[in-house]
């Protein structure tokens, strides 16, 4: 058994001594879920939401500098696991929850890029002129 593996398991037996005895009734099941914090099903959405973050800060820079690649991947990507989380076992509400916003913040970010482009209809050969 790796170190990693022990550590996982002294932490998850540390929890169930210290946490779950203080949990509110109706979070107790939670605890021992297929899909709970003793698992990576919980942490990866939990990190996750990092990406939805950096979407909304994105709503400061200008629609012009935004990426039409990125945001289109995490439109993509947000919309494809938003599905697959609801169809894989168990069945994981939370991170189809990130995902869903992830694929709203990257939909939000084409949005603006799209407006920004109607308004501007040289956008391209402004682009062209800051570059050189």
């Amino acid at each position: 058994m790796g170190p990693h593996r022990l550590l996982y398991q002294v932490l998850c037996k540390a929890g169930d001594k210290i946490v779950y005895p203080i949990l509110p009734t109706f979070a107790k099941p939670a605890w021992n879920h297929a899909a709970g914090p003793k698992t990576v099903f919980f942490w990866a959405p939990t990190i996750k939401w990092a990406l939805v973050g950096a979407g909304l800060a994105d709503l400061a820079r200008p629609a012009d500098k935004l990426s039409v690649y990125q945001n289109s991947a995490l439109f993509a990507t947000g919309a494809i696991w938003t599905r697959y989380c609801l169809v894989i076992t168990p069945v994981n509400y939370y991170l189809s929850s990130v995902n869903f916003f992830v694929m709203c913040t990257g939909l939000a970010q084409l949005c603006r890029v799209a407006h920004y482009r109607y308004q501007n209809p040289d956008w391209e050969t402004k682009e062209i002129m800051e570059t050189h």
